[in-house]
């Protein structure tokens, strides 16, 4: 996947509802519990600023308690008042909807980063990368999930010419449009090539299929699915790989918290309902308790 443009497209689940129609009641107890456990094993329990993109209605917020600030960021304002309702009283949260290809946030400013169920998305993994790699202090945790494209199901269709993409590939695959399944070599290069260095993995959501779910109890799934995790790794036939990477830049002081996304100017001005730009003469409305940084507008004089 090519850096074909400077302003990738968004793919906006705004105004959506994801998580009624994905999560409750759906049937995917087994792949939540499954991504906390990796999160468990993976995520440092607890440091100073830990940023979640794609956090959506803050369905993984509550295994940030230890972290003394936590930013949940999306493009979707929806699922960002969604999580408000849940976490919104507590003021370590911070909610914050922006584009991940242009971050709202000083360089150096987090402790750890996690980004779950966002990369499949991403029409240039490597703009993303680049970007949190700026804002993560140096030598801090990156959690990156991603849709395996060499799985075991793919790779079984294939070879039975039931479908026609090649899952031994390793360019992104394109399924349907903006998103996509990324081959786990590619991926591990890309991760390399943004200044990261990978200290684990582990394939997970080994049993993300109805007739077994249907059988087996989403926690006896999960037992076994984190059991075998890390020697699954190895092969990486799970459709989904969570890595623990490193920002292998030098540590670096970090003061302040946002940045204008447009010109990059730190010092801004806060208002009640604005965080307001004075080199662009750009402002960033505060709704709800949410800052949204996705478009800006003109000052108000």
């Amino acid at each position: 996947m090519t850096q074909r443009t400077r302003q990738p497209k968004i793919i906006s689940y705004e105004g959506s509802t994801y998580k009624t129609d994905f999560w409750e009641g759906q049937g995917r107890e087994f792949e939540d519990m499954t991504e906390r456990k990796a999160l468990q094993r993976l995520l440092p329990p607890s440091g100073g600023t830990l940023i979640e993109i794609g956090a959506g209605f803050g369905r993984l917020a509550n295994m940030y308690r230890r972290y003394e600030q936590v930013i949940l960021l999306d493009y979707s304002l929806s699922h960002l008042s969604e999580a408000r309702k849940t976490f919104g009283e507590n003021p370590r949260y911070k909610f914050v909807a922006a584009n991940v290809y242009h971050l709202p946030f000083i360089d150096n400013l987090a402790d750890a980063i996690v980004m779950i169920r966002v990369a499949h998305h991403l029409e240039s993994i490597e703009l993303a990368l680049a970007e949190i790699q700026r804002v993560l202090q140096g030598g801090q945790t990156f959690i990156l999930e991603f849709a395996n494209k060499r799985n075991a199901k793919a790779i079984v269709r294939y070879l039975f010419k039931k479908q026609a993409w090649n899952p031994f590939k390793k360019e992104p695959y394109e399924f349907a449009p903006l998103n996509y399944d990324f081959h786990p070599e590619w991926m591990k290069q890309a991760i390399r090539g943004a200044g990261f260095r990978t200290e684990e993995e582990l394939a997970i959501s080994n049993f993300r299929l109805p007739a077994i779910k249907r059988r087996v109890s989403p926690q006896t799934l999960a037992k076994i699915d984190n059991a075998i995790a890390r020697p699954g790794a190895a092969l990486k036939l799970s459709p989904s790989v969570i890595t623990k990477n490193i920002a292998t830049k030098p540590r670096s002081p970090s003061e302040g918290l946002f940045q204008c996304p447009k010109c990059g100017t730190r010092e801004l001005q806060l208002t009640e309902f604005a965080v307001i730009c004075p080199n662009c003469n750009s402002h960033w409305p505060i709704i709800d308790g949410i800052y949204d940084f996705r478009h800006p507008r003109p000052k108000e004089s």
